[in-house]
């Protein structure tokens, strides 16, 4: 009796657990937000930046979003953005292709306002 009270006890917990809201799913309004962040981050740090085009979207698992994409329409000016939803929508990281513009000389040392 005992050992089936501890498997249930067990099962439950697993169960609530797979039913919370894991960091893995998004809305559409946070995908939207990390979207906005990312283009405002890009415009105000590199240079000669006229479009931010978005590829899909994935989300992170440890509980951001990451988001992708290209800027000036050049598919080897591509990014890839890890926004921190539960730091204010922080830019965590940034990889960026073979010829994506620099950044702007001011925001080298210290990442300008975005």
């Amino acid at each position: 009796m005992r050992r089936w009270l501890i498997s249930l006890a067990l099962l439950l917990i697993l169960l609530v657990g797979c039913g919370v809201n894991s960091p893995g799913e998004n809305d559409d309004e946070t995908i939207s937000k990390a979207k906005d962040t990312a283009e405002s981050y890009l415009i105000h740090n590199y240079s000669d930046i006229h479009q931010v085009e978005f590829d899909e979207d994935s989300s992170n698992p440890m509980g951001g979003v990451m988001v992708s994409g290209i800027v000036n329409g050049n598919e080897k000016a591509n990014f890839s953005i890890d926004i921190e939803v539960e730091n204010n929508f922080y830019v965590g990281s940034i990889g960026k292709g073979e010829e994506f513009p620099e950044r702007k000389k001011e925001c080298i040392e210290q990442t300008c306002d975005y």
